[in-house]
């Protein structure tokens, strides 16, 4: 396996000193899922990296990026190894400008207030059917995951797959410009971050701002159904736009779903496309929309890249579906804990209505929604009563969804997924088919754990 990097350019890319002669196969930041062949960076974070350079060379590590030498009592072997630089973020974001200089793989990066991940993973599957396609294995898209994605790059793939985020405004530009997209998706403008940005003129503004970064002659893809496609579409030359609306460029004409499936027909520039996915929601297809226009956008021939969607399902925390055991049978557990904003509830409500048996919706607050937050979580209550015959609630804004409800729905709300986990552990029955959903600070895969713990 030839090298990601050597050490050559380990030290062209960062400016870094750097004695030994290295070959790295993967660069990671996090000391707990280092392996053999990486390069390790220690960042300044909650914790301070260069606490862990010890048990990353022991993992296997052969170098490591840091701002500071080794105690004397090191191994003799380490200091060599350390590839010293000022600011390690710093040496992280030029490491991967690096990756991305060097790359001649076509670039779609996602952005949006709900649905980015299932979008970058929808990327991965359909650019696969055309080349090799590089896409970060988890949800890193903030400052530290945009940059050690691009830096992990192969030297020869075909196309990758890049997720931005945002906490604060300012935030996309940079990563946007850092990546430099061929084609950018903004899945929506929503409420998510309200608390923080203040306003969705904000939200949009920002969301926007992944458009920086575009290519010389690169694609805007943007959701035609939302309020903001204009102000989105007048920063950006070259548009595709998608969603259900009469004028989208790609037009989802017909959905229908089952409870753990989902097929559609979909107008686009190339003549109608089927769609099948292995996963329910009418949202699940409106993102395919989005994903086929950037297929488009590349370059790519629509109908191969809609077949290789066929196989996308839901992944852990965002839709995965499977069985689990409960006293006298089994149960179906529909796994969205990852995060929630008002839109993606809504979306996975109307899935959870799709279901057999005994439906049980499990919801955790929606987080950083500011002085709105209270008003939108009741906002969901006539859903809510609809798609659910049972609710169990956690969190303090929640706590009043709960009365909001007909009797016969209420479940229970506690102030925690901890307290609430094995409530609803005792309340399952076999055949029932429940929906756990909430915010990642709600820490709603405390409950996942209970009614599905690991082997």
């Amino acid at each position: 396996m030839s090298a990601l990097w050597n050490s050559t350019e380990l030290r062209a890319a960062t400016g870094g000193a750097l004695t030994a002669d290295v070959a790295v196969q993967r660069v990671m930041f996090d000391s707990r899922l280092v392996r053999a062949g990486d390069l390790f960076v220690a960042l300044r974070a909650a914790r301070d990296g260069h606490e862990f350079i010890d048990g990353a060379f022991a993992a296997g590590a052969v170098a490591a990026m840091a701002e500071r030498g080794v105690a004397a009592d090191a191994a003799p072997d380490m200091a060599p190894r350390l590839l010293l630089v000022p600011d390690t973020l710093a040496g992280l974001h030029a490491l991967g400008a690096a990756g991305r200089a060097r790359s001649t793989a076509r670039i779609a990066a996602v952005t949006g207030s709900v649905g980015k991940t299932t979008v970058k993973e929808m990327l991965r599957t359909a650019l696969s059917a055309f080349g090799s396609t590089h896409a970060a294995a988890a949800s890193f898209n903030n400052h530290i995951g945009v940059p050690a994605t691009l830096a992990n790059m192969p030297r020869d793939g075909s196309f990758a797959a890049i997720e931005i985020g945002m906490n604060n405004r300012g935030e996309i530009a940079p990563l946007a410009r850092l990546t430099r997209p061929h084609a950018a998706i903004i899945t929506t403008v929503g409420t998510a971050h309200l608390g923080r940005l203040g306003s969705r003129e904000e939200i949009a503004a920002e969301k926007g701002d992944i458009l920086l970064g575009l290519e010389p002659g690169g694609t805007a893809i943007l959701p035609a159904d939302n309020d903001f496609f204009g102000v989105l579409r007048a920063r950006a030359a070259q548009v595709l736009s998608f969603g259900e609306a009469p004028s989208a460029d790609l037009r989802l004409l017909h959905y229908q779903g089952s409870a753990d499936a989902g097929q559609a027909r979909i107008a686009t520039p190339q003549g109608e496309v089927a769609l099948q996915l292995s996963a329910p929601g009418k949202h699940l297809a409106i993102n395919a929309c989005a994903v086929l226009a950037a297929c488009h956008a590349l370059g790519l021939d629509l109908p191969r890249a809609a077949a290789a969607l066929a196989g996308f399902g839901g992944g852990a925390g965002r839709g995965a579906r499977r069985v689990i055991a409960v006293p006298g049978g089994t149960a179906t557990l529909l796994d969205e804990s990852y995060n929630a904003s008002e839109a993606s509830v809504r979306a996975t409500l109307a899935v959870l209505a799709m279901q057999p048996g005994r439906r049980i919706a499990v919801l955790g607050d929606m987080l950083e929604l500011g002085e709105d937050g209270p008003a939108m979580h009741l906002a969901l209550a006539a859903q809510l009563a609809e798609s659910a015959d049972l609710v169990y609630l956690c969190g303090r804004l929640s706590s009043g969804l709960l009365q909001a409800l007909p009797p016969a729905k209420q479940g229970a709300a506690t102030a925690d997924s901890a307290t609430l986990a094995p409530m609803l552990r005792a309340a399952l029955r076999p055949g029932d088919s429940v929906l756990v959903k909430g915010s990642l600070g709600m820490r709603m895969a405390t409950i996942i754990q209970a009614l599905d713990p690991p082997a």
